[in-house]
C-alpha cells in the first residue's frame, strides 16, 4: 500500500476526524517497498502518516484539490469485513430512525461522508437498491459494496447508476452503469412500472432513465409538511418531477394541484403517480414549461395561488456559479411571492450545495423586499433523517428551505 506523508501540523483536522485530505496538505508519496517516490493509482487504497510518522488513516487516493478520502481512522489497513460493518451501522441507524415499515419502503442507506462512506450513495426502493459512486475508489470496491449490501438489507438487485457522478476525466475501467446483483432485471427491463412506497404513497421508480437513483428522497419531511398545510388550497408544485409534493398536496386536501416541469418525461411520471394514488383525480393540472416563463406568463394573466412550491435543481453546482444562482433564486422567488394570495404560504429550497443557508436566504429576503409584501419565515427546512451530517464534515449540509407567510 502507497502511503502519504503530510507537512508539519497538517493532521490537525484529520485528528479531528474530517474525512479529507488536500493535495496541499502533502509532503511526499512512497512506496512501502522501496521508499521511491510513487503516484498511486486513482481509486487505490493508500496509508496515511503525519509528519511524525504517526498513523492517520486509510483512504481512496483521487486526482484534484482533495488527495484522499479516508475511510477509517487511526488504522493503517481496512478491517476484513469492513463494507459489511459500515453497511450494517447504517442500516442500523435507519432501523432505530422508524423508516423501515410496511409503509414505507423508500430510504437512503448510505449519504456519503454521513455515514463515513465518501463518494458513496445507496438508495432503497423495495426490494431494489441503486448504488452511485461519486469517487473512483468506490467503483473500484463496486462488487464488494453490492455484495454488502445483499447481506445486510436482504434486497433483490443492487443496480449501479454512476456514469453522471464519476469524475469526469477519471480512467474508470469496467461497467459505469448496469446491475451488479439482478433477479428482476428482466422484468424491470421490459417495461414493467416498479412501485415503491413513502409514508403509505405509492411512487413509481424509473432507476434507469430517471434522474438521480429515481426519486429525490431528500425531500420526503417536507413533503409531508406540505400536506399539514394544503388542505383547501390552490397549490402550485413548480420544478415538480414526479409529483412528490403534489401527491402529499392532494392527500391533505388541496382543492387543485398545478404541477410545472419542462420535461415531459417528469410530467407523465406525475400523472401515472396522481393515478395510482388519486383515481379519477379531477383536481390536479400537470404541465409541460419552463419555470421562469410559466410563472411569468401566469402572473401576468393574474393567475394567483395560496401555496408555492419552488424546488429547483441545483442552480450552481461549483463555486464560480454562485452570484448566477443567487440572481435565480432571487428573481424566481420575488415572482412566485407576486402570485401569493394574502396569507399565502411558500416553500422555498436550494439544493445547491455551493450556496450556503445566508446567502440563499438573502436571495430570498431580496426577493421579498422586491415585492414589498410583508413575508414572515414560519419553518427553517434541511435535509432529512437518512442523510445526515457528519458532525467532523459539516460540508455535508447542502439542502436549504424556507417556509414563509406572506401577507
Amino acid at each position: 500500500m502507497t502511503t502519504i506523508q503530510l507537512k508539519p501540523r497538517k493532521e490537525e483536522s484529520i485528528l479531528r476526524f474530517h474525512p479529507w485530505v488536500f493535495s496541499g496538505a502533502i509532503a511526499r508519496i512512497v512506496l512501502d517497498a522501496d521508499h521511491r517516490a510513487a503516484e498511486p493509482e486513482e481509486g487505490e487504497l493508500v496509508r496515511v502518516l503525519s509528519a511524525q510518522h504517526q498513523i492517520l488513516g486509510v483512504g481512496h487516493w483521487q486526482v484534484g484539490s482533495i488527495a484522499v478520502r479516508l475511510l477509517a481512522f487511526g488504522v493503517d489497513a481496512l478491517p476484513e469485513r469492513f463494507w459489511h460493518e459500515r453497511i450494517a451501522a447504517a442500516y442500523t441507524m435507519r432501523q432505530r430512525l422508524g423508516l423501515l415499515r410496511e409503509d414505507n419502503s423508500i430510504y437512503r442507506l448510505i449519504h456519503g461522508e454521513g455515514d463515513m462512506l465518501p463518494g458513496l450513495v445507496v438508495d432503497i426502493y423495495g426490494a431494489t437498491a441503486v448504488v452511485q459512486a461519486h469517487s473512483v475508489g468506490m467503483h473500484v470496491s463496486r462488487h464488494d459494496i453490492a455484495q454488502a449490501i445483499v447481506e445486510v438489507t436482504g434486497v433483490d438487485d443492487v443496480y449501479y447508476k454512476s456514469d453522471d457522478t464519476l469524475p469526469f476525466k477519471a480512467p474508470v475501467a469496467g461497467e459505469k452503469v448496469g446491475y451488479l446483483v439482478e433477479s428482476r432485471k428482466s422484468k424491470v427491463e421490459s417495461g414493467e412500472e416498479y412501485w415503491a412506497k413513502e409514508n403509505g404513497l405509492e411512487v413509481r421508480i424509473d432507476w434507469l432513465r430517471g434522474q438521480k437513483t429515481g426519486f429525490f428522497i431528500d425531500q420526503r419531511e417536507n413533503r409531508a409538511l406540505v400536506e399539514r398545510y394544503a388542505a383547501g388550497k390552490d397549490v402550485l408544485n413548480m420544478f415538480c418531477y414526479t409529483g412528490g409534493f403534489s401527491l402529499y398536496a392532494l392527500r391533505g386536501g388541496a382543492r387543485m394541484v398545478h404541477s410545472v416541469d419542462v420535461s415531459q418525461k417528469a410530467i407523465d411520471l406525475v400523472n401515472a403517480n396522481v393515478s395510482r394514488n388519486f383515481p379519477n383525480c379531477t383536481n390536479h393540472k400537470a404541465v409541460t414549461a419552463d419555470a421562469f416563463d410559466y410563472l411569468s406568463e401566469q402572473c401576468a394573466q393574474g393567475e394567483r395561488f395560496d401555496l408555492i412550491i419552488l424546488d429547483p435543481p441545483a442552480f450552481a453546482k461549483h463555486r464560480d456559479a454562485i452570484k448566477n444562482a443567487l440572481r435565480g433564486y432571487q428573481r424566481i422567488n420575488a415572482k412566485a411571492i407576486e402570485m401569493i394570495r394574502p396569507g399565502g404560504i411558500l416553500f422555498t429550497f436550494s439544493c445547491s450545495q455551493a450556496v450556503d443557508k445566508e446567502a440563499f436566504r438573502l436571495a430570498v429576503f431580496s426577493a421579498a423586499a422586491q415585492t414589498g409584501r410583508k413575508v414572515r419565515i414560519l419553518h427553517q427546512l434541511h435535509q432529512p433523517q437518512d442523510h445526515p451530517i457528519n458532525i467532523y464534515h459539516p460540508e455535508g449540509e447542502y439542502l436549504k428551505g424556507l417556509v414563509l407567510y406572506v401577507e
